[in-house]
């Protein structure tokens, strides 16, 4: 049976806010455990909550950024439950009147063995609620059998961000989490510390037989907070469930956890539904109200947004959809490539090398494009070089290396002092030809047999006579010209 893949993503992004969602504690990363959770916090009688204006800010701020709607009035509710780390017995969230409704992401997928393309995935909603502490179960001041809780994390203000179930495979899955995270630094909302937890996603995944409109019954897999982990977690619970189901078995709705030393997910609990919860008006909040002119004004406080922009690459660059998705899969590399295209003639070899060679360094050396040794000014130097003619592309990709290993400051510097410059000069050329030729009669013959493999080894010998640095069109050009004489 061939099967569909159903996924959906739930987001959690930490706002950027310094304060707490409902107290004046810090959210500062990195104190020592218990030093940063105020008597709000930890729910001790008699405190009331206050809700952060800042908080509220940051999620108009997404909200328009997706074009959703924004709630003029929306509740806070009381979402039950009951573990160590929630020091109330219940979190602060909404449910039934979010403050930001519907909105969609634009992404580009580029799967393994296909072609890449961009995809619209639609959001639910956009809701405010408060974090949980957080459980250790190992530390130095913690005994083998023992746990402790820290409440540091207790109150930090959340944004969680639902999707629609429109993604259809891990591949889709995490071009969706890149380009929410990529926006939500883009704003700055959120830092996106994956590391810290400010970014971490819930996946729900199902399976269904092509061709059927109903969906299978889905898993929930929590806390995945890298896109490593996401698309490891997702391809094998997909695996799981066709092999449960085609062996005559049945999907149990449960939360699960991944294990990604064993690359497994194991069950955690049975999947709460939302009356298991018991969500309620929180009595101690008055509904939020916002006004249009409130949301006007963060509107006017909006950096040009990566949709906008993709528009405008493509419109004003020439660049495909793909391209242009790519380039502005973060605002700093959107800043990069803008730079290095407002220095050359040709805006599409600026976009080349910059999700070709430079891209392919980044990823080598583990670093994000605001560590790059090489500057806009300089990628741009080099670029200039090849369309120009004193270099050919593969000289280049090697002058871009000594530039990446800071040999010299400029692409200029170290043409000079290698002596790299194009031969274009088509007496010298034809010379190197006449030499090659004469040294060569068998691959001569061959193609003048019919065999066109054997042009190919007549231009390696003569590009290897001039060390890579005829140019290659010229030599082409007339290699065939004197073999057709």
């Amino acid at each position: 049976m061939n099967w569909e893949v159903v996924i959906g993503l739930e987001t959690h992004a930490q706002l950027s806010t310094q304060s707490k969602i409902f107290s004046g504690a810090s959210t500062a990363f990195g104190a020592p455990p218990n030093t940063q959770a105020s008597v709000i916090d930890l729910a001790l009688p008699g405190v009331l909550p206050v809700l952060n204006e800042g908080a509220v800010e940051r999620a108009i701020r997404f909200g328009l950024a997706v074009g959703a709607k924004i709630a003029d009035q929306s509740i806070f509710a009381r979402k039950n439950y009951f573990y160590p780390d929630l020091p109330k017995g219940y979190q602060i969230s909404q449910y039934e009147r979010p403050v930001v409704q519907g909105g969609t992401l634009s992404i580009a997928v580029a799967p393994k063995g296909g072609g890449p393309y961009a995809k619209t995935v639609r959001l639910t909603r956009a809701h405010l609620e408060e974090d949980a502490g957080k459980s250790l179960h190992e530390g130095a001041q913690l005994d083998r059998d023992q746990s402790g809780i820290d409440l540091n994390r207790a109150g930090t203000p959340l944004l969680e961000i639902v999707s629609e179930p429109d993604l259809r495979s891990s591949a889709e899955a995490v071009a969706y989490a890149r380009a929410l995270h990529s926006l939500v630094v883009w704003l700055g909302i959120c830092d996106g510390n994956m590391q810290e937890g400010s970014f971490r996603c819930d996946a729900n995944v199902s399976v269904r037989p092509v061709g059927s409109d109903t969906f299978g019954t889905r898993v929930e897999i929590k806390n995945l907070n890298s896109f490593r982990f996401l698309q490891q977690a997702i391809d094998h619970e997909v695996r799981r469930q066709i092999e449960l189901l085609e062996d005559g078995g049945r999907v149990v709705q449960e939360t699960r956890l991944y294990d990604p030393d064993r690359d497994e997910t194991r069950s955690m609990r049975s999947k709460e539904d939302a009356m298991d919860y018991r969500y309620f008006p929180d009595p101690d909040l008055l509904p939020l109200a916002v006004s249009r002119e409130w949301i006007e004004r963060v509107r006017s406080t909006l950096p040009e947004l990566p949709g906008a922009l993709r528009e405008r690459f493509v419109r004003e660059h020439g660049l495909t959809d793909y391209d242009a998705s790519v380039l502005t899969g973060s605002k700093a590399l959107a800043g990069y490539y803008e730079a290095v295209a407002a220095a050359v003639a040709d805006r599409k070899a600026a976009a080349n090398w910059v999700m070709g060679e430079l891209s392919a360094a980044l990823n080598s050396a583990g670093i994000g494009i605001e560590s790059a040794p090489v500057s806009a000014v300089q990628l741009a130097g080099l670029i200039n070089r090849v369309l120009d003619g004193t270099i050919n592309q593969k000289t280049a990709k090697d002058v871009f290396a000594a530039l990446w290993s800071r040999e010299a400051s400029s692409a200029d510097a170290i043409i000079e002092a290698r002596g790299l410059r194009q031969i274009s000069d088509a007496g010298a050329i034809e010379k190197i030809i006449d030499e090659v030729l004469a040294a060569h009669p068998g691959p001569v013959a061959e193609f003048r047999a019919g065999k066109e493999k054997a042009f190919n080894s007549l231009v390696g010998q003569a590009m290897k006579a001039t060390r890579g640095k005829a140019n290659p069109q010229q030599l082409n050009d007339l290699l065939r010209r004197k073999l057709a004489g």
